[in-house]
């Protein structure tokens, strides 16, 4: 393998063209959320993503990217408990330490180039997440101050630990070696990028509260179909081609991937993805005796962001087995949120990139082969080390970075409601928000169920 800090002319030019097609990913999402969400919210949906993602960009590589860092990059850390904590990055704000007039002759300074281009799309698509749970109901304005303190902190401190040089790509070297525990793995970002969004998705959906009609007072759930199964069905394609190049590149970038072995990263999410696809279609058609479109597609998505832990670090059986397992989990923790937690969810973002994320990364302990650290360097541990460092990093994401989140997104909604006012619950935020519908010359069915 190559080292971290360097690419050899070929890996460059398919590394550069994986990170052009990353913004797939994102417009496949976006067909999803905007499709399984309500008509008269559509517009809303479709405008506040294309905020999303510039606000991310630039937040990001303005501010996000000095506490994210670089790989061999100048970082903050403290000792504690015997070891060494590398907890934030430490670059020049504004993008000063991003120099592009060397970037020819300077591999460092290319690699570093290239990363904060990663993580750019990648905090962007992480943004978006939270925009499916809060369907309908959150308004633009929040949204985007929610998204630029995200990109601002909350993405950049997990995207440090990870993919920078942090504490958790480092547990061997801290906690007795790679015999004991292996370094936290995530080929694909899994953790940062779509368990994070996912928990992001939670607190927001726990702050709006359920839309109007869609519980009774006897806390039953009243269906809310989306309007567009078709676009949903037609995102799902979309986002596998932006799902591909993102894992790509950052198996590259991150630990070392040469070009040759892309084509595992190609096999193994277009086999997780089907298994997913195929496992929830399986899971509906036997429990309600008719296959359901929108819990199939999510189960699409669900073997994506799952097999995105391991990518090419896994067998194809291996790939299969655990986006079928992510589909299956899906269905039922879609059901579960909306029926005994009373969590009102429309695109199921929270079960699809939080859920399946956690088991992907969990799976990956399991059936990962010929690991590698950050440094590009193999590790040589056991299935125990490696699922110990699994469900070290599981453990941060639900003890440490949800109740970050949470705080986080009380705080700005004290100060800015999230939620839209009643008024807006009735007309639809396209026309509350935006002034006119996304479909002004279709009749669009009303919503009787939901009271004046």
């Amino acid at each position: 393998m190559n080292p971290p800090n360097t690419l050899s002319p070929t890996d460059l030019v398919l590394c550069i063209l994986c990170l052009l097609l990353s913004p797939f990913a994102a417009a496949g999402l976006a067909l999803i959320q905007q499709g399984l969400g309500r008509s008269r919210s559509a517009a809303h949906t479709m405008l506040a993503t294309l905020c999303v993602l510039g606000i991310s960009a630039i937040v990001f590589v303005l501010v996000g990217s000095a506490w994210t860092g670089f790989q061999g990059g100048d970082s903050q850390s403290f000792h504690a408990l015997g070891a060494q904590w590398d907890w934030l990055g430490r670059e020049a704000l504004f993008a000063q330490s991003l120099h592009f007039e060397s970037l020819g002759t300077n591999p460092a300074q290319l690699h570093a180039a290239l990363e904060t281009c990663l993580h750019m799309f990648a905090v962007g698509l992480a943004a978006m997440i939270p925009l499916s749970a809060g369907t309908d109901r959150w308004r633009l304005a929040p949204i985007c101050m929610a998204t630029a303190l995200y990109s601002a902190f909350t993405y950049p401190f997990f995207a440090h630990w990870v993919w920078a040089g942090g504490w958790l790509s480092r547990l061997d070297a801290n906690f007795g070696g790679a015999a004991q525990i292996a370094p936290f793995f995530d080929a694909g970002g899994a953790s940062l990028i779509h368990v994070v969004g996912g928990l992001m998705a939670l607190s927001v959906a726990w702050i709006l509260r359920p839309r109007r009609g869609k519980y009774t007072e006897d806390a039953m759930a009243t269906a809310i179909p989306g309007h567009n199964i078709v676009l949903v069905l037609f995102g799902c394609i979309v986002a596998l081609v932006g799902w591909i190049a993102l894992d790509s590149a950052a198996s590259m970038l991150f630990y070392g991937v040469p070009a040759a072995q892309i084509v595992g990263v190609i096999i193994n999410a277009a086999l997780s993805a089907g298994a997913g696809c195929l496992a929830a279609f399986l899971t509906t058609q036997i429990r309600y005796r008719k296959p359901d479109a929108s819990l199939s597609a999510n189960g699409w998505i669900a073997g994506l962001v799952a097999g995105s832990a391991a990518c090419a670090f896994v067998s194809p059986l291996a790939a299969i087995f655990t986006g079928a397992v992510a589909g299956v989990l899906t269905a039922y923790m879609v059901e579960m949120f909306e029926l005994h937690l009373l969590v009102d969810d429309p695109g199921g973002a929270i079960s699809v990139h939080a859920g399946a994320g956690l088991w992907g990364l969990f799976a990956v302990g399991i059936f990962g082969r010929h690991l590698a650290s950050t440094a590009g360097t193999p590790v040589n541990a056991g299935i125990g080390a490696h699922l110990l460092a699994q469900c070290v990093g599981i453990a941060t994401l639900l003890g440490l970075m949800l109740p970050f989140i949470h705080i986080c997104n009380l705080f700005l909604d004290h100060f800015l409601p999230y939620r839209v006012d009643r008024d807006g619950d009735w007309q639809g935020m396209d026309i509350r928000e935006l002034g006119a519908g996304a479909y002004p010359e279709f009749v669009i069915h009303a919503d009787e169920f939901i009271p004046r």
